[in-house]
């Protein structure tokens, strides 16, 4: 079964045949959301809102560790997470995707471990390379299948938010290496690690990040949401050749 995270543009997936819906308990709390069970392309499909059905929960205050926990009880074969993000480097324009390769983690106070128990030995996972490369491969081939271009390797920084950030600190992100930001990127990607699960992601430029491109003096809030439209085309796109090429 492959499990599918929706960001901002992504609440429902429009290409999914629902057969249920389930509400999920943890030892974390509950998940953003129900989880929506159903099949793409005859193949089985779980799918979860990050943000909640309304997209009401801002990225500093999703249960990162109950959305995962949730997902990984129900052993999928891979994890894709779609997230938008705003473009640093000069290629990653609007409307662009990449299969990012490497973060780096600017946010602050989020719980972001399953290893805080003192009763437990101290546990450390190898983040070297923070996303899976097979599933990685996966999903460049399956944009490869579905003639959807996409953009390989690139570093996400995340950030609290849920303010954008400012044209200095972006300045700051780019010295620091970092090609795209975003807000949701950890520590969804260190849970996964930590419970061993197959999780890459799909990054959605839904804008030049401040001080970049045509956002020079400010970031024009309202034209994100339908860049992101269109672009989810192209999402929908990959997911259908994923499950098609890969099963479940």
């Amino acid at each position: 079964m492959l499990a599918i995270i929706g960001g901002s543009g992504l609440t429902q997936l429009s290409c999914l045949e629902i057969s249920h819906r389930q509400v999920m308990r943890t030892p974390y709390g509950e998940p953003s959301g129900p989880l929506t069970f159903g099949k793409i392309n005859n193949h089985e499909i779980v799918f979860l809102a990050r943000h909640g059905h309304g997209h009401t929960i801002p990225p500093h205050v999703v249960n990162y560790r109950a959305n995962l926990w949730a997902l990984h009880s129900l052993n999928p074969t891979q994890v894709v997470a779609v997230a938008s993000v705003g473009g640093i480097r000069a290629n990653l324009t609007p409307g662009k995707m990449v299969i990012p390769n490497q973060i780096i983690d600017y946010t602050h106070g989020r719980k972001f471990t399953f290893f805080e128990d003192t009763d437990q030995p101290v546990t450390h996972i190898d983040f070297t390379e923070p996303y899976c490369q097979k599933s990685r491969e996966y999903l460049l081939e399956a944009a490869n299948r579905a003639k959807v271009n996409v953009i390989d390797h690139g570093v996400y920084a995340a950030t609290q938010g849920p303010r954008l950030e400012t044209a200095a600190e972006i300045n700051r992100l780019e010295r620091d290496g970092a090609d795209m930001v975003g807000m949701t990127g950890m520590p969804e990607a260190a849970l996964a690690r930590e419970l061993g699960l197959h999780y890459a992601t799909i990054a959605v430029v839904a804008n030049y990040a401040a001080g970049r491109g045509t956002n020079i003096h400010g970031i024009p809030l309202k034209e994100i949401y339908a860049i992101l439209d269109k672009a989810m085309v192209g999402v929908r796109n990959i997911l259908e050749s994923l499950v098609k090429c890969n099963g479940d």
